[in-house]
Order: C-alpha cells, then sequence, then structure tokens
C-alpha cells in the first residue's frame, strides 16, 4: 500500500509540473534583446505581427545599455529609420541635440540606464510586441514548421519563424548553421589587408565601466592581480616612451567618453580595459571564467586611474543593477560570422559598383565608420585601427543561413568577411540589421513563406516607408522631397553615388542638385535597358540634360497614357531648363519605374 502511495504522490508531482510550464505561442521569437534584437521585434510588431522578445540579462538593448557602450559610433548623418527615433528620443531626454555631444569621441551620448529606459518605453508602445527578460535559454527543437524553445522560469514559446539576435550567434550555432571565427585568409575574398594565412583570432572584448565625480576618497581596494606596468602606457602622463604611436593626454583619455551628470564611461582601448578572451567556442562556464577576467582587468585598470593618475575622487557609478556596480555582459566587437546568401567583403564596400556581386542592390541597412579591429591585447594580430573605406550598404542575403530555413540572424553574427565586421558591427548599423531582421520576418510570416523566399524589393520598400537607408547617402536625408525615389534608383544601379573617406567620416555622395548631360544618362539607362537606342550627334549627348530630354528618353523606354504624362509635365513649366539629378531619379522612378520593373537576387543580379 505504501508504495502505491508513492506512485500516485510523484505521477501528481509531475503533472503539476508540467501545468505550469508558461506556454507561449507567437508569430516571431527573438532570441536577444541586444541592439538588434529590440529593433527588429519594433520593426515586426509595427508591421502587424506578433512578437516576443526573449532576453537573459535583466536589461535590453545589448551593447547599447547592458554593455555600457553608450557613445554611438559613427552614422551621425545617415539618420536611417529606427536609429533616427532613438537619437530623437535621446534628445527630448536631455533637451538639446548639442547636451548629448558631452565626450570628445560622439556626437551621441547617453547614460546606460537612460539608454535602457528609452528602449523599454518604445517597446512598451507597440501593442504586438511582449518582452520577457532575465530568462536562459535551455533548448530549442522544430516540429514541422514551427519552432519550440524552452527557456527557465519553466517557459516554453512556439513560433512561427525565429531571429537569432544573441551577442555571440548561440542560437544560429545551435541548430548547425555554418560560420566561421577569426580573420580569413587573403585568398578567400582578396582583401588587400587580410592576413596570408586565415586564423582564429578575434578582437577584443571590453568590460566597460561607468564611473561618477564623487568630490571625495573614493578609492577602491587595491585589486590582487594589479600591475601598474599594464596600464603605464594608456596615456601620456607616466609612458616613458614619448614616441608611441596613439598616445593621448590622460584628460583627453578621461573626456573621451565623459556623459551627463558628472560621469564618464572608459572604454579606453590604448593600454586600458580591452581584454583578450575568444569566447565563440567556450562553454557556459569557460565564458563566466574569461569574463570574471575581463572585470578584473577593468577594475585594475579603474585603481590605476586612482592611484596613478590622481582620479581618486572618480568611483564606481550607480548606473547599472548589479552588485559590482558593472555593466552585465562585456561589449562584444566580434562574434560568429554565419554562410549567409550573400557575403561583403572589403572590396564590395571600396568599389561596390565594380565587382561582380552587385550586393549594393540588395542594401538594407548603411553605414559609414572605418573598418576598425582592436587588437591591442594580441601581439599576434595585425594593426587594423581606422581602414578608411567609404560608407557602405549591407545586402539583405547576410541575415539569411545558407543552410538552414526559417531562421533569420541579427547582431553581429551576419555573414560578412572578418575585414567587413569590422565597420558593421557598430550600434547604428547593427539597429539598421535589426529593422531589416523585422521587416523581412513580417513579411516571412504574412506571406508564408520562408525568408530565402521573400521578395528583397518588398523588404526594401518597407524599410524605405520607416524612412530607413538602403543606399548610404550622405547628401540626401529621409526629409528630402526626392528620398524614396534616390534611393531606390540608386539601388538599381541606374544612377550611382560616389564614395569617398574623410578622417573618420566615409562618405558617399548622390549630388542630388548637380545635372548630367544627356550621354551620360543615355550610358546610366543602358546598364538596365541594354537595348535603349538614342539618334543624337556627339554636340547633343555633350548637352545638360533639360526636361523635355528627360521625358523623350524615358517615354522610349515606358510610353505614358496622355492624362498622366501631362499631369508630369505641370512640374515642368520650363522644359527647356537643365534638371537635376533629384529631379531625374523622381521621373524615372514615375515613369520607367526600374526598381520594381526587375526583381533581383541575393547576389544583387536581376533576375530574368
Amino acid at each position: 500500500m505504501k508504495n502505491l502511495y508513492f506512485i500516485f504522490l510523484f505521477t501528481c508531482t509531475c503533472f503539476y509540473s508540467f501545468a505550469s510550464k508558461t506556454q507561449y505561442n507567437t508569430d516571431v521569437l527573438i532570441v536577444g534583446g541586444g541592439t538588434s534584437g529590440v529593433m527588429a521585434g519594433i520593426q515586426a510588431a509595427r508591421l502587424g505581427v506578433k512578437v516576443i522578445i526573449v532576453e537573459e540579462s535583466v536589461w535590453i538593448g545589448g551593447m547599447l545599455t547592458a554593455a555600457g557602450v553608450s557613445a554611438i559610433d559613427g552614422n551621425h548623418e545617415l539618420p536611417s529609420g529606427l536609429w533616427a527615433e532613438f537619437r530623437t528620443n535621446i534628445e527630448k531626454h536631455y533637451g538639446s541635440k548639442q547636451a548629448l555631444a558631452s565626450g570628445w569621441v560622439s556626437q551621441v551620448m547617453f547614460e546606460p540606464s537612460v539608454g535602457e529606459k528609452i528602449l523599454r518605453e518604445m517597446c512598451a508602445k507597440e501593442k504586438n510586441l511582449s518582452v520577457i527578460s532575465a530568462v536562459k535559454l535551455l533548448n530549442i527543437k522544430k516540429k514541422a514548421d514551427t519552432w519550440q524553445l524552452d527557456f527557465s522560469d519553466d517557459i516554453s514559446i512556439k513560433a512561427k519563424l525565429l531571429i537569432d539576435a544573441t551577442e555571440l550567434g548561440d542560437v544560429a550555432a545551435k541548430l548547425g548553421v555554418k560560420y566561421d571565427v577569426g580573420m580569413d585568409a587573403k585568398a578567400t575574398y582578396q582583401e588587400r589587408i587580410a592576413p596570408e594565412k586565415a586564423n582564429n583570432i578575434v578582437q577584443d572584448l571590453t568590460y566597460v565601466v561607468i564611473l561618477k565625480e564623487f568630490d571625495k576618497d573614493v578609492t577602491i581596494p587595491k585589486p590582487a592581480s594589479y600591475n601598474k606596468n599594464d596600464f603605464i602606457c594608456a596615456c601620456e602622463k607616466l609612458c616613458p616612451d614619448k614616441q608611441m604611436p596613439r598616445l593621448w593626454d590622460c584628460e583627453k583619455m578621461k573626456t573621451y567618453g565623459k556623459l551627463q551628470n558628472g560621469k564618464y564611461m572608459i572604454n579606453w582601448p590604448i593600454n586600458g580595459n580591452d581584454f583578450y578572451a575568444n569566447l565563440v567556442e567556450m562553454n557556459d562556464l569557460q565564458r563566466k571564467e574569461a569574463i570574471q577576467k575581463a572585470k578584473e582587468h577593468t577594475l585594475n585598470f579603474v585603481y590605476f586611474m586612482q592611484t596613478e593618475l590622481g582620479w581618486n575622487t572618480l568611483g564606481l557609478a550607480d548606473e547599472f543593477p548589479t552588485a559590482d556596480k558593472l555593466p552585465m555582459i562585456p561589449y562584444h566587437r566580434e562574434s560568429r560570422r554565419i554562410h549567409g546568401l550573400a557575403t561583403p567583403n572589403m572590396n564590395h564596400l571600396e568599389k561596390p559598383f565594380d565587382q561582380a556581386e552587385p550586393l549594393y542592390r540588395t542594401g538594407i541597412a548603411v553605414g559609414d565608420y572605418p573598418i576598425d579591429q582592436h587588437h591591442g591585447k594580441n601581439t599576434a594580430a595585425p594593426d587594423l585601427y581606422f581602414v578608411p573605406v567609404p560608407s557602405f550598404n549591407i545586402p539583405l542575403g547576410s541575415l539569411i543561413p545558407e543552410n538552414v530555413d526559417n531562421l533569420i540572424v541579427a547582431e553581429k553574427s551576419i555573414s560578412v568577411s572578418n575585414l567587413v565586421n569590422g565597420a558593421s558591427r557598430l550600434q547604428p548599423v547593427v539597429m539598421g540589421i535589426g529593422q531589416a531582421a523585422g521587416t523581412l520576418a513580417a513579411i516571412a510570416v504574412q506571406e508564408k513563406k520562408l525568408p530565402k523566399d521573400v521578395s528583397i524589393r518588398k523588404v526594401q520598400d518597407k524599410l524605405l516607408k520607416a524612412k530607413a537607408y538602403l543606399m548610404p547617402y550622405l547628401d540626401v536625408k529621409p526629409d528630402h522631397p526626392n528620398f524614396e525615389a534616390i534611393q531606390r534608383i540608386g539601388a538599381t544601379g541606374i544612377l550611382k553615388g560616389e564614395g569617398k573617406n574623410y578622417k573618420w567620416s566615409n562618405q558617399t555622395w548622390f549630388y542630388p542638385d548637380s545635372v548630367m548631360t544627356n550621354g551620360a544618362v543615355i550610358a546610366s539607362l543602358k546598364t538596365f535597358f541594354p537595348n535603349l537606342s538614342m539618334q543624337a550627334n556627339e554636340q547633343v549627348l555633350e548637352e545638360k540634360l533639360v526636361a523635355d530630354d528627360a521625358f523623350e528618353i524615358l517615354t522610349k523606354i515606358q510610353p505614358l497614357p496622355a492624362d498622366y504624362l501631362q499631369h508630369l509635365l505641370k512640374d515642368y513649366p520650363n522644359r527647356n531648363e537643365p534638371i537635376t539629378r533629384a529631379k531625374l531619379a523622381d521621373l524615372m522612378d514615375k515613369i520607367i519605374d526600374p526598381f520594381h520593373r526587375k526583381e533581383v537576387d541575393f547576389k544583387g543580379n536581376f533576375k530574368p
């Protein structure tokens, strides 16, 4: 009888445990509420699908907030989509645009806690979006077309589509997505600055710290592993080698990351708190141990600043909800890089219009930062400090794994070469990648298609409606009356921009107010309409394009109904005046509509 009693009790306990599991069903599940994950969630929710974001940390925002990297790198002149919205919300919080330029490294700086609060508010406004924080992924399985993921706290979620927005691409790895780690050999992509042989070196990570002025001595206890020589050349004051490259004044080091309200973000790469640890293939315990060493290294640097530099009134701010006052996660500059349907390399960035794969036509996010790789803690790595490239875009195919369906990959784990990662890893680019991932996911769910079968042009159209850039044109902002038309025509390659680089600023110019010659316009159109022929002598071809000639050329390609033609002509009362590239792009868009006329594949080639 006793045996029967215990069997009965065991059965009831199991049933209760199963029944108490919290079950959710959603259209899109995003694992990782970091920089890309939040933007993916907001965008997909706005497009009308149900979305859940699950984040392991107690904060959302990833490198923007939970890692403490609250100084935005790049894209200050490319206010694309949700990045621009986030920046506007920060400006409102602090009262002005000028208030964000508190430190010299960035035009947009903010306290991490403020950034997290703003992201929470942005998420809360979306009725289709739910956020679950502080739970850990346990396992993933797929049944038919449905994903099922189990998390700690007895949470189970079923979803039609999955987005990996984790910091290190851990979901993709669990699902068997092919990927690379480390540096590519020069022979792989023929990149001019790549090493001769591939290696497994990744960029240094950083355990950022936020310090605050306390107006009293707040020196921390001396860490057990402290060695001042590790930091002696972090700045000029104590460094014996005054000729060392990139040796900065110590006050300049301090104000590098000056935040509001007497706080300082310390994310200093030169003999500072950068730390080498390749966490990608480590298990949880190994990662925890490596992260603890990175924390200790940062605290050593804090002690150095307090004692050797005399900044003993600078102490750890109460910025994060952690016992040690350090961020919840380290700043990961590099992750796995999946094998995707498109893989841009440095050549695509340097000369996008000259490549066999015109990936620029499939662009969904833009960036203007140099190739910047942090390798100060690894003497075996090359020096890749601010290698200039023009501004660039990221192709949609970079987000789609080649060997696992119904999965989209975002954050820094997208399909790019190692060198491109040095430019694509920055916050605004990753925000754009997230927004594109959310767009692709929403369309895939609504059309009941796999992401790889969704029209690239549909994704780009949705992004343009959200005021996001496809092409990184510095001189055509979203409030320009011809912004969408210029972006669409640019994405066909009929009218191209000119890439330049200037110091830290990498640029692509469209020159919307300039005027082309008749011959140049015809030559540009022939790249799309190879059978186009126009009878004109050499003198006419060298003349500047006027409205009459533009209408003649374009209506030869696409004849228009008389009433629609007259409607368009009303905007050009003097049709013998030269027409700008902006107006030409607008007419091309309205008359011949090349953007929608031919679909592109994930390599950027026009489909038959």
